[in-house]
């Protein structure tokens, strides 16, 4: 697994080792010593909306009978938006929480970082086209979504709302992206699991579907969604978002 990290004024790559990360010089620090940045300088970031079953049928209990129908509907094709690179922030960062937001909360993702241009790929060749996984934690503020099922731009682009990291663990340690479990604290209390067998839309049928559009590059992040169970949070929290064989990723909302 590996890393980008500021330290000394510098951005290095680095390693994990017992107890902390090694800089490609050889020197071992703590993770405490660094800035994290994210594990991969991203290119185009692709976020998907209600792809876990049990976090679509959550929302849809809050729904209209139109948007009930709607998230019905969205199962049968990836409800996909963009990302801008200025929303990414590393591990142990901190994102703000908009004073005028009366509900924002953490969405606990898997991502996909592809290392090999996708064209029209299928799904069955389609994992050999990823580098590796990482963890994200992205944030929405409910209070600015134009509904429930479209995520808008003041939603999903702000600045330091995309937390990537710590690792980019590499595709070959990763047999079955579709058999891993998701957890989230807040100040240490567990407030969301899931599993990434629940996903509507596995890994390698989104490559399937994007690249069967547009050619998918090395850089490119693929966010997969997250499972049910979103709660508020507020400005001193400490989230931290674990996807088991990936790593735990850490932030603080201001």
């Amino acid at each position: 697994r590996s890393a980008r990290v500021v330290y000394g004024g510098a951005v290095h790559e680095a390693t994990a080792c017992a107890g902390g990360l090694r800089l490609a010089d050889g020197r071992e620090l703590q993770e405490q010593e660094v800035q994290w940045l994210s594990p991969v300088e991203p290119r185009t970031i692709f976020a998907l909306a209600l792809n876990y079953a049990d976090h679509a049928a959550e929302l849809a209990a809050k729904s209209s009978a139109e948007q009930g129908r709607f998230l019905q509907a969205s199962q049968a094709e990836p409800i996909v938006f963009l990302k801008g690179a200025n929303s990414v922030v590393g591990h142990r960062g901190y994102t703000r929480r908009p004073a005028d937001g009366e509900f924002m909360h953490y969405e606990c993702e898997l991502a996909a970082v592809i290392g090999r241009t996708a064209r029209r790929v299928k799904a069955a060749d389609a994992l050999a086209h990823v580098q590796g996984y990482t963890v994200c934690n992205d944030y929405a503020v409910r209070d600015y979504l134009e509904n429930w099922y479209r995520p808008n731009l003041r939603v999903k682009n702000r600045d330091g709302g995309t937390v990537l990291g710590p690792w980019l663990v590499s595709a070959d340690e990763v047999p079955d992206p579709q058999a891993l479990a998701l957890r989230t604290t807040v100040n240490g209390r567990v407030v969301q699991q899931g599993t990434t067998a629940n996903m509507i839309h596995g890994v390698a049928a989104l490559i399937e579907y994007l690249s069967d559009f547009m050619t998918l590059q090395p850089g490119d992040i693929i966010l997969t969604g997250t499972p049910e169970g979103t709660v508020n949070c507020n400005a001193g929290d400490e989230v931290a978002c674990e996807i088991d064989g990936i790593g735990r990723l850490v932030n603080t909302l201001y």
